[in-house]
């Protein structure tokens, strides 16, 4: 059971609360019917899979820079509770997982399959060289919806309908992690990484947080007016606007504003489309 417990710590895997529904809401945005089971199952296997390389890569990957972090230095890599070896097994393993999941959602999605890892490699090298890593946070995440949706598509044919939701997450996502970030400002600056508040200050970096949120609603307002276009959907659209908003309000609170609210603003997303069908 400890074994099992360190390996979930390891992936983060409740940080999979505001990823998983904004997949689905890029299955239900693509349905015209009720999608089957089996394809709701594999959209399932596939995000787990792509958490766990997402994940793994960045603590593999930074696992140097952890130890020096007093935040970070209990991970499970740079602290010894987990060695290399293991971190690679639960690596291959997520890799088989996902693009076993790809194959067997559609062609199509496993020729596409390598867009993300390749996003999920090149992400945790980028505060290295530059502060809008951040956006790198944001892409990947964004792939989600966009994944959720060929799925159910197995093509090109709608796209325009699918970039909407991805381009929300994006401004969303990038936000919420500059929010995270103010967590590492003053290590950060030590150590010579980028990030928008170890380069601007915390100050600038809320604000910049707070506009890509404005920019989000913006678009999710796009969102209900030419792809849902139900009233139906309004008070959800006003709900995830009022989040953004708490969001900033509390970004002092990291904790609440990262992770908490963020929960909600993810299945509030997603209801928005289900009642919207």
């Amino acid at each position: 059971m400890l074994g099992l417990k360190k390996y979930l710590n390891f992936i983060k895997i409740e940080h999979t609360l505001f990823s998983l529904p904004m997949i689905y809401s890029g299955v239900f945005l693509a349905s015209k019917e009720a999608p089957s089971v089996w394809l709701l199952l594999l959209v399932l296997t596939a995000a787990v899979g792509a958490r766990l390389v997402a994940m793994t890569l960045n603590r593999i990957i930074d696992r140097e820079i952890d130890k020096h972090n007093p935040r970070t230095l209990g991970r499970e890599l740079p602290s010894g509770k987990m060695n290399l070896a293991e971190g690679y097994g639960v690596l291959f393993f997520g890799l088989a997982l996902y693009l076993v999941s790809a194959k067997l959602i559609s062609d199509f999605c496993f020729y596409l399959s390598p867009i993300p890892l390749i996003i999920f490699i090149v992400y945790p090298y980028l505060k290295r060289f530059t502060p809008l890593a951040h956006f790198g946070v944001g892409l990947g995440l964004a792939m989600g919806p966009l994944g959720g949706f060929f799925a159910v598509t197995g093509s090109f044919e709608r796209i325009g309908e699918a970039l909407l939701l991805p381009l929300f997450n994006l401004f969303w996502a990038t936000g919420f992690d500059i929010i995270y970030s103010t967590l590492d400002e003053e290590f950060d600056k030590k150590a010579g990484l980028y990030s928008f508040p170890s380069r601007f200050g915390k100050k600038k970096a809320l604000r910049i947080s707070a506009a890509l949120h404005i920019l989000a609603f913006i678009t999710l307002m796009a969102l209900v007016y030419f792809s849902l276009n139900a009233l139906i959907a309004l008070p959800f659209l006003f709900l995830s606007g009022f989040l953004l908003w708490l969001e900033q309000h509390k970004a002092e609170d990291v904790e609440l504003a990262f992770f908490k609210i963020n929960i909600v603003v993810g299945f509030s997303i997603l209801a928005m489309i289900l009642v919207s069908l």
